[in-house]
Parts: structure tokens; sequence; C-alpha cells
């Protein structure tokens, strides 16, 4: 169930990555209606994606990075940094979405320039990290049921 829970997470998280890719280009295009469906769709693989990996989290604990000692200072760099851009990301995402629910799309736009790369970034970061620590992860223990 564990290893379940963290392919759920990572390919919810990777299909946010992708719907977004695929809104931005709708938006670029002039499609508005497409451009706001693949958004939904985005926001919603990434509320699942956080459903997912609270529940292996809560349910099993953390993995522990157990890898080459030459790689353990950039494997800790980039997940700080994926964790601080996606705890920043979560209100960035909803402060956007209530701009465009509301029509200011000016704010939107000007927000969403910030938004969509740390987004992106998020949800590569996190296929990545997620890689590394099946290859070279350890249970670092938690609740087993």
């Amino acid at each position: 169930m564990e290893a379940l829970l963290g392919q759920l997470a990572v390919y919810a998280i990777g299909l946010s990555g992708l719907s977004l890719i695929v809104g931005y280009r709708m938006i670029r295009r002039g499609r508005r209606l497409w451009h706001h469906r693949f958004m939904l769709v985005a926001t919603a693989f990434a509320g699942l994606f956080l459903v997912f990996y609270l529940l292996k989290w809560g349910l099993y604990g953390s993995t522990r990075y157990a890898g080459p000692e030459a790689w353990r200072l950039p494997y800790y760099g980039l997940l700080l940094l994926h964790t601080v851009l996606a705890a920043a990301n979560g209100p960035m995402i909803v402060v956007l979405l209530v701009h465009a629910f509301r029509g200011r799309f000016d704010r939107h736009r000007r927000l969403a320039r910030w938004t969509f790369p740390i987004w992106l970034f998020v949800a590569i970061s996190g296929w990545i990290i997620y890689l590394v620590l099946r290859v070279y992860g350890e249970p670092a223990g938690g609740v087993r049921f």
C-alpha cells in the first residue's frame, strides 16, 4: 500500500504539471475556455497529490535518502527548494484562482507569471525526488498498520 500511495502521488503531480503546460499553451493561443478547464484539472491533480502524499506520510512515515555521499548535499538542496516552493505555491494557486473566478484577469496574469514556473518546478522536482528515493531511499519509520 505504501508503494501504491507513493506512485499515485507522483503520477498525480506529474499529470498536474502536464495539465499546467497544456493550459498555458491554450491561453497563449487565445483559447480561454480550454485554458480554464486545463488549469482546473491541474489544480485537481495537485490536490490529489497532496491527499496521497499526506496519507503515505501519515501512515508510513517519510523515506530517508541513503544514496551516495557525494549526492547527499545536492539531493537535500533540491528537496529543500522543492519543499519551500511547494509550500509557497499552494496559497499562490488559491489566490490565482480567486482572481480568475472574480474576473480580475490583470491580477491573475501578474501572479501567474510567478506561479506557473514555480508550479512546474515543483512538479518536475517532485518526480526527480521520487526517482532518487526509489533507488536510494530507505524507510525512516512511521505508523504501520
